[in-house]
């Protein structure tokens, strides 16, 4: 029943993701919003939203290990899963110089976490500090572009293209995006009542269960547009949406938990989750800067990189 409970945890939020993503988006279409704005705000919290519903639901379930793991195993997986997947799927064009503006603010907030997760502490304070920083990014970012387009505001238009058109009125997108958000809320709570249980019986932590099973399917979202974009010729989305969805992982999400419900991290995660996020952080980084391309053999080493880690967790890692 545990497992049932967990695919159906992930069903939900996959076709929750899907749905408040293209309803809030056509809404925002018929209303003329920028492509460019749809992708820096809609796209991106809409894929992690996901995220952002099952961290509140366990911080207030009192399930801490899956609140902070969730958002540092999100990130892991966004890094060596869909992006090597993509990679894998079709080789990746990056764009150096584009990325130098939010390559640095994903550096910054990987930065941030660990620094929250080495102090063992995710307070009101903090949580505040990293919203704050993130609507600072955002309206930055915003109007920087609107003033001095560049390659970097290029990706969150391609973003905002990729969502597939949903035809009808608009009360349909209306009701579209209402459902999709049900259906975020219902599976975050599936899910977490879930991963809590498999936690008890496998004798193992809740911290565990959230960098791995609960990341990897709150992570489903990003992964379905990443192979999508792929299969399309399109994967430099996908690079676009993994790069925006770490950088909301932290400010956004691990910022609006704090703020909602006080975290106490746990310890396993300090000693070794943390310092593998940072890694795939200092890889996306490295990848990007110094090649013109992701190739196929580069995303199978980033998914071959990501078994290992799932392995050690599986063998008893913490």
């Amino acid at each position: 029943m545990v497992y049932l409970a967990l695919l159906l945890g992930f069903a939900m939020l996959v076709a929750g993701g899907d749905g408040f993503v293209r309803g809030s988006v056509a809404l925002a279409r018929r209303l003329g919003v920028s492509p460019m704005l749809i992708g820096l705000t809609l796209v991106g919290f809409g894929t992690s939203a996901p995220e952002l519903v099952t961290s509140v639901q366990a911080a207030l379930k009192g399930s801490p290990g899956i609140a902070v793991g969730n958002v540092v195993g999100s990130n892991i997986a966004n890094v060596l899963l869909i992006l090597g997947t993509a990679a894998l799927l079709h080789p990746i064009a990056t764009r150096p110089a584009g990325f130098r503006r939010d390559g640095s603010v994903v550096v910054a907030a990987a930065l941030a976490c660990a620094g929250v997760v080495v102090l063992g502490e995710a307070g009101r304070f903090a949580g505040g500090a990293l919203v704050l920083a993130l609507v600072a990014y955002l309206v930055l970012t915003y109007r920087h572009e609107t003033r001095a387009p560049d390659a970097a505001g290029d990706v969150y238009t391609e973003e905002a293209e990729a969502v597939p058109a949903l035809a009808g009125r608009p009360w349909l997108a209306g009701l579209v995006t209402l459902a999709g958000l049900a259906l975020v809320l219902g599976g975050a709570h599936v899910l977490v009542d879930a991963a809590s249980d498999l936690a008890r019986l496998a004798g193992v932590s809740e911290a565990v269960v959230g960098v791995s099973v609960v990341a990897i399917g709150t992570s489903l979202p990003e992964l379905v547009t990443a192979v999508t974009a792929a299969l399309r010729g399109h994967p430099d989305v996908a690079f676009g949406n993994v790069v925006g969805s770490n950088i909301v992982n932290v400010l956004g999400i691990l910022g609006a938990t704090a703020l909602v419900q006080p975290l106490a991290v746990p310890p396993e995660i300090a000693r070794v989750d943390i310092w593998v996020m940072l890694a795939a952080t200092a890889l996306l980084v490295a990848v990007t800067v110094t090649g013109a391309r992701i190739t196929r053999p580069e995303g199978a080493g980033l998914l071959v990189l990501y078994a290992g880690y799932m392995g050690w967790l599986a063998a008893g890692g913490v």
